[in-house]
């Protein structure tokens, strides 16, 4: 039974593997001090065209948005979210055990405007009320929809505007530029964003994320922030490593368009039967809107996740593939759907 549930089922990738087995017998400096974690940095600062950024590598998503948010709001300040972003459903409160609100403002596709972020401003006015500080935004986002050029360029204008930090999660970073639709490159993100992170455990990596933080009023004793959060690795060389494979040359965006091409071919595949979608399909993951009688046959020979009921006679599906996803797997998957519907 193939699983179309997430895009880090898998392992990592073969050079990942290869490097980290290489050298397994290899004594390292720890903490990220080491010589694979520098050349990783220096890897991504030529791929960002940009030296004077800070980059820590982190082991996963939801710690590397908790000690971001925590570590530059003041008690009172609040983060002003989508409502479906990641850490305002999918992170069990991580930033509120903080200290810290999370505004969640409603986001069509799950994508911010400055419209819904001048909202929130608006609301929040005075000294009984907590004080938006951050604006945090997802590309790909959890709907797996992308920020076009002028849309982040747009709220990058009025976070300067109001003095507003921007944090962008890119733990699907690597679909979100590969995409059919992005006018972005990862150079832009340097540009637009205050700090933001590369995904790499969703990317073929083992686990870890690159937090590269562009703004230097930040970036003052991070490492101390990183280690009191818990998440500084004594064999931080594990992550510099995959970090050192991923970017040395263009790996990282080669699984990232990997894993775009196979969720376009499901997409083709679930469009030929008549079917609509809950958000534009843009990257890996889809969300279809699917009979239940077909979902049941489904669900007999391959895995995914059921959102929600759509109306009494369907379900919303999330299909997500990954950078390991095979032709086979797709071509079955669309073969057995044409078969039933």
């Amino acid at each position: 039974m193939y699983s179309f549930v997430n895009d880090y089922s898998e392992g990592a990738h073969p050079r990942i593997l290869k490097l980290l087995m290489e050298n397994s017998y290899e004594q390292n400096t720890g903490y990220g001090d080491d010589v694979y974690s520098k050349r990783a940095k220096e890897y991504i600062k030529k791929h960002l065209n940009r030296e004077n950024v800070d980059i820590h590598f982190i082991p996963g998503g939801t710690q590397t948005n908790l000690i971001v948010i925590s570590a530059f709001l003041r008690p009172h300040e609040c983060v002003i979210a989508a409502d479906t972003g990641h850490i305002n459903v999918h992170e069990t409160g991580a930033i509120e055990a903080t200290g810290h609100k999370v505004v969640a403002v409603p986001a069509t596709g799950g994508k911010l405007t400055p419209a819904d972020i001048q909202k929130a401003l608006d609301y929040h006015k005075d000294e009984h009320m907590v004080k938006p500080k951050m604006v945090y935004i997802s590309n790909s986002t959890e709907l797996g929809t992308i920020y076009k050029k002028a849309e982040l360029e747009a709220i990058h204008d009025i976070c300067k505007m109001n003095n507003l930090l921007l944090f962008l999660d890119g733990a699907r970073l690597a679909s979100a530029l590969t995409c059919e639709r992005n006018d972005l490159a990862i150079q832009d993100m340097a540009r637009l964003v205050d700090v933001f992170y590369i995904g790499g455990t969703k990317n073929g990596a083992l686990l870890g994320e690159a937090l590269v933080i562009c703004k230097d009023e930040l970036k003052e004793d991070f490492r101390y922030l990183i280690k009191q959060r818990g998440a500084m690795l004594a064999k931080g060389f594990v992550i510099g490593m995959q970090f050192e494979a991923l970017f040395q040359d263009d790996l990282y965006f080669e699984l990232g368009s990997h894993a775009n091409k196979m969720a376009e071919k499901l997409a083709k595949a679930l469009i030929e039967c008549g079917y609509t979608f809950f958000a534009p399909t843009c990257t890996n993951q889809l969300f279809p809107i699917i009979p239940d009688e077909i979902l049941n046959k489904l669900t007999d020979h391959f895995q995914f996740i059921v959102m929600e009921k759509a109306d009494n006679n369907s379900s919303i599906v999330r299909l997500v593939t990954s950078w390991a996803t095979t032709e086979d797997s797709v071509a079955a998957f669309c073969e057995f759907l044409k078969s039933i519907s």
